[in-house]
């Protein structure tokens, strides 16, 4: 039996939970329109939001869509002020709990975690899979098609209620994830909201346990939809690949990116997660570097260049930095 959610719905509801989750979730808003607006009359506001939620009658708001290039086009949707506010109150309790369910190599989302920190670890399992760059490595490379908009409300819902004793909680949960949907409805998950974060996170841990324990991947990488296997045996590799399209189809009805399977081995570099991996160092993508000079050109502010010249820290970009600092 898995680990069980000890918290309650009143844990979640609280006004004290609610004030907590106010207080992060006002970081860096302050001075957005529609949070001075819900700040003006804060305590009638959550009081009348705990209480809709005490007595079942709470209904999510809509969304506002807008459109962001990050790299690529993104839609975003943004929820009502009310409604992000019980997202981080939701947030405060269910991620320290889940946190601890997911493997140590998921790096998307979570603490400690992140792009730079994936990529260090992607590296660390490259040594020691060719011993130190004596032997050769091979890389699986995989992504899922349309990650966000493909989540399966009911499947989610079924993982939830494995760890979530609690219905009042589950409640709670389908009206966040079915007040959206993408392309029918039962699927999609907004870009945008924090629980999203987290609940993606919770559905890729079934495919993650699957390939830790049912493959015995010890060098398995994943952030978000991007994610690599590394082996000494490029064969094996291949053969997973079926395997990894299965299961996620029939457990999750999540596809692969047919573009983006591949097979290589180190020594003729690897693309994953904005660089390009070898077996010494690592160089910036050519598209993140085109898009990184436009984005200075366009907005050539301190903050813009010092964000770059921190990026560029964690590869070999010295002649890039160079550039930058010319330019």
């Amino acid at each position: 039996m898995k680990i069980q959610l000890s918290h309650k719905f009143e844990d979640i509801i609280s006004l004290e939970n609610l004030l907590e989750a106010w207080r992060e979730f006002l970081r860096g808003k302050r001075n957005k329109r529609d949070v001075q607006e819900f700040s003006s009359r804060l305590m009638d506001n959550i009081l009348l939001l705990h209480s809709e939620l005490r007595n079942k009658t709470y209904k999510h708001g809509k969304y506002e869509a807008f459109n962001i290039s990050d790299p690529k086009p993104r839609n975003i949707h943004k929820a009502a002020v009310r409604d992000r506010l019980l997202h981080y109150a939701i947030y405060r309790v269910l991620y320290p709990f889940f946190d601890k369910v997911f493997i140590a190599d998921s790096f998307s989302c979570r603490l400690g975690k992140g792009t730079h920190r994936a990529i260090n670890r992607f590296r660390t399992f490259a040594y020691k899979v060719s011993k130190n760059n004596t032997k050769t490595c091979w890389v699986l490379k995989l992504d899922i098609r349309k990650f966000f908009a493909s989540i399966d409300h009911e499947i989610l819902i079924k993982i939830l209620e494995e760890y979530i004793p609690d219905q009042d909680i589950i409640w709670l949960l389908k009206k966040v994830i079915e007040s959206f949907y993408s392309t029918e409805p039962g699927k999609g998950l907004p870009l945008g909201n924090l629980t999203s974060q987290l609940l993606v996170n919770v559905y890729m841990n079934k495919f993650d346990q699957f390939v830790k324990h049912k493959f015995k991947a010890k060098y398995y990488v994943r952030y978000a939809d991007d994610f690599v296997i590394v082996s000494k045996n490029g064969i094996w590799l291949e053969s997973l690949i079926p395997r990894i399209s299965e299961f996620l189809n029939r457990e999750l009805k999540l596809k692969l990116h047919d573009d983006k399977i591949f097979i290589k081995t180190l020594a003729s570099g690897v693309d994953f997660l904005g660089w390009v991996h070898f077996p010494d160092y690592r160089v910036l993508r050519t598209t993140t570097k085109r898009r990184m000079f436009k984005r200075i050109k366009e907005h050539p502010a301190p903050e813009t260049i010092n964000s770059y010249l921190g990026l560029l820290r964690h590869g070999n970009a010295y002649k890039l930095k160079r550039k930058i600092i010319a330019e």
